[in-house]
């Protein structure tokens, strides 16, 4: 089927992977990527997009409302996606204002603006944080109650909520999307697992929060992006969708899994868990997240197709063989934010 998808945040890092599956698997779709290329955002992640596609770039800010409005008039969207967001933890704790800017008014300049020129479909894309932190057993299932614990979670939470009233209140069809932690090619090195390779790489200090026990679902971000496309083909409106593969993993037993696979492929180099410190733990750091999402294979047949074994293996080989690519955002800005955000911190262990 024909579509015109206006994609936010099309150049950060799940946007782009979803970008690139759409020309592997939508032959006949037009695509607006609109990505104010913030620090996540790269155009380096859609250098080898195939030429010939009917894509666009737009720079822009989801909060500029002249602007989104205008591009929506221009390119008339049957379908928006929303991947803009700011991301990060770490960065929400240290000052939370681009965070509720970003991910509450903005999303509500898109939600009118899907209003006023008629989408059909919007899918707001959130995260497994919004639920909080859970005891040892149990998951999240879409009617578990939101109890974000970051000021990242909770601007994602306050989207969740707003896009919901577009819903009830308009008749805006929206649905959303909970995922649980994205692993794959293109991701900013300020997450855990592209850290750990590069850090390994580069035989610098792998900082691990507090005991290292606390446990992340995983999932490889192709296996995400299809399940995004399962929701714009079939996904109801007024609904929510989680998204897991079922790879719940302790962060260290994760750290250790890397350190020896990057070893492997570089012996002699010295390369070991020696390089593991552990620092003072992140405020408010939820314990455990585990996403069931029995409803989205259920009603919508999507399955995860990457294990994680081959997952990681993918990522790790990745990382290693673009290094034109790391070396670009690798640059003073991200080596300040490191700075800044692990080396106050005490270190444990």
């Amino acid at each position: 089927m024909h579509h015109r998808i206006f994609i936010t945040g099309g150049a950060g890092f799940i946007g782009s992977n979803f970008i690139r599956y759409l020309m592997r698997t939508h032959l006949d779709t037009a695509i607006l990527n609109y990505d104010k290329l913030t620090y996540a955002g790269n155009l380096k992640n859609l250098e080898d997009i195939q030429a010939g596609y009917d894509y666009t770039f737009v720079k822009g800010d989801i909060c500029d409302q002249e602007a989104v409005f205008q591009e929506f008039h221009r390119f008339a969207p049957d379908i928006v996606v929303n991947f803009a967001a700011e991301s990060h933890v770490d960065r929400s704790i240290i000052d939370s204002s681009e965070f509720i800017r970003t991910n509450i008014f903005g999303v509500k300049v898109l939600l009118d603006a899907a209003m006023k020129y008629g989408a059909m479909k919007f899918i707001q894309i959130s995260t497994d944080e919004v639920y909080g932190s859970l005891g040892p057993e149990g998951s999240f299932a879409e009617s578990s109650p939101l109890n974000p614990r970051s000021p990242y979670s909770a601007s994602k939470a306050g989207a969740d909520f707003l896009a919901r009233a577009y819903f009830s209140t308009y008749g805006l069809p929206v649905t959303i999307t909970r995922s649980s932690n994205n692993y794959g090619p293109y991701q900013f090195p300020e997450k855990l697992i592209p850290l750990t390779i590069l850090n390994s790489l580069q035989k610098k200090q792998i900082p691990v929060y507090g005991d290292g026990l606390n446990i992340r679902d995983w999932i490889h971000v192709d296996d995400h992006c299809a399940a995004i496309d399962a929701v714009m083909e079939k996904g109801l409106a007024g609904e929510i969708y989680n998204i897991g593969a079922d790879n719940e993993l302790t962060n260290i037993s994760l750290v250790k899994s890397i350190i020896q696979r990057v070893s492997a492929l570089h012996p002699g180099r010295g390369i070991s868990e020696d390089l593991i410190t552990h620092v003072e733990d992140r405020p408010g750091h939820d314990r455990r997240y585990a996403i069931d999402s029995a409803r989205i294979r259920r009603d919508l047949s999507w399955r995860p197709a990457i294990g994680f074994e081959e997952g990681l293996s993918r990522t790790i080989r990745w990382y290693l063989d673009h290094p034109d690519w790391v070396s670009s955002v690798l640059n003073r800005d991200y080596l300040a934010y490191y700075e800044m955000n692990y080396g106050a911190r005490k270190k444990i262990r």
